[in-house]
């Protein structure tokens, strides 16, 4: 797995990223996602209870990740790997990492981190094993 310096600076400081499953009859779905990169190996998503993207990921836990190119072909950043629903995470509320990230947002749409937390309460941690970076 090989991160480029500019695609570990962007998923350090991109706020928004694609995240795909498969259905189970084998489309797969993007949907964009707020998310937390744990400086290696991990992405972190709080979704909400009854996304399709659950029921995808119990029938297969195949995904990738994505960021937006710069409309030119280049800054392109794809991530491939294994999600797993995770009960034992903490809720969104209690990450500081993904409050410091993510504060500002939720207060604009009028959010409390704790109104978040309850929406948005099922944490999908994705391990990352390969990463398409130029």
């Amino acid at each position: 797995m090989q991160f480029t310096d500019r695609s570990r600076q962007r998923l350090s400081r991109e706020t928004v990223g694609w995240f795909t499953t498969v259905n189970p009859a084998g489309r797969p779905i993007t949907l964009p996602v707020w998310y937390l990169w744990d400086g290696d190996d991990e992405i972190l998503i709080y979704s909400l209870t009854n996304a399709a993207r659950l029921r995808n990921i119990a029938a297969n836990p195949n995904v990738s990740f994505h960021l937006d190119g710069d409309k030119h072909g280049g800054e392109i950043v794809v991530l491939e790997g294994v999600a797993e629903v995770d009960p034992m995470r903490p809720p969104a509320n209690e990450v500081a990492a993904y409050l410091d990230r993510y504060r500002g947002y939720m207060a604009a749409y009028g959010w409390t981190p704790e109104w978040f937390a309850g929406r948005y309460s099922v944490a999908i941690g994705m391990k990352i094993d390969n990463v398409r970076a130029w």
